[in-house]
């Protein structure tokens, strides 16, 4: 029990010894610099962009839009001008709205691509300020986490100097009360001795 006592209070010295020596007021270590490249490391990770899909092949229509066929002979053909002299305003209209159509679904074909084009340019931009912003973030999470280590090794070596000034004095304590117990003793002995 006296060994370990003394093994206590030995240790007690030497925690407060190592408290004394770091003085309480010492500003908390600065963190070092963070390195620019893990940021560019961030942009490596990515995977290839996927081939997008090709346009949809407008030539065949554009081609055959007009829907004339060949011009025949005989009776057939003076039957089928006749009926054309007659239903000629039809069959021009027939041909112009075609045209229209033709016309409109290239323009269609023509938007849709200048529209995804648009998109992913607008994606691309608002994801390239957003991995910027990320990595902004990261930079001050790190920082943030330095200056927390920072904080709490600054906080242990205060909970050490406290702990160690209020084991001083329990330490301190019991050798009072075992100096008291062995005076107590040496008074009790004399008090035998005289009775």
């Amino acid at each position: 029990m006296g060994d370990e006592r003394e093994d206590v209070a030995a240790e007690l010295l030497r925690v407060r010894e190592g408290a004394r020596a770091a003085p309480v007021g010492d500003p908390p270590e600065p963190a070092p610099p963070i390195p620019r490249q893990t940021v560019a490391r961030r942009s490596e990770t990515l995977p290839p962009a996927e081939p997008a899909p090709s346009p949809p092949d407008a030539t065949a229509v554009n081609e055959a839009w007009a829907a004339e066929g060949r011009s025949r002979r005989g009776l057939a053909g003076l039957v089928h001008r006749v009926v054309g002299h007659l239903l000629g305003g039809r069959f021009e209209a027939q041909r112009a709205w075609n045209a229209h159509q033709v016309r409109l679904d290239n323009e269609l074909l023509r938007y849709v691509e200048e529209r995804f084009a648009a998109i992913h340019r607008h994606y691309d931009r608002i994801l390239g300020l957003q991995g910027r912003r990320l990595d902004e973030v990261d930079e001050r999470h790190i920082l943030l986490e330095r200056e927390l280590v920072a904080h709490v090794r600054d906080l242990v070596r205060r909970i050490d100097i406290v702990l160690a000034e209020s084991s001083r004095g329990r330490a301190g304590q019991e050798l009072v009360l075992e100096d008291l117990r062995a005076r107590l003793e040496r008074l009790e002995e004399a008090v035998r001795r005289r009775a």
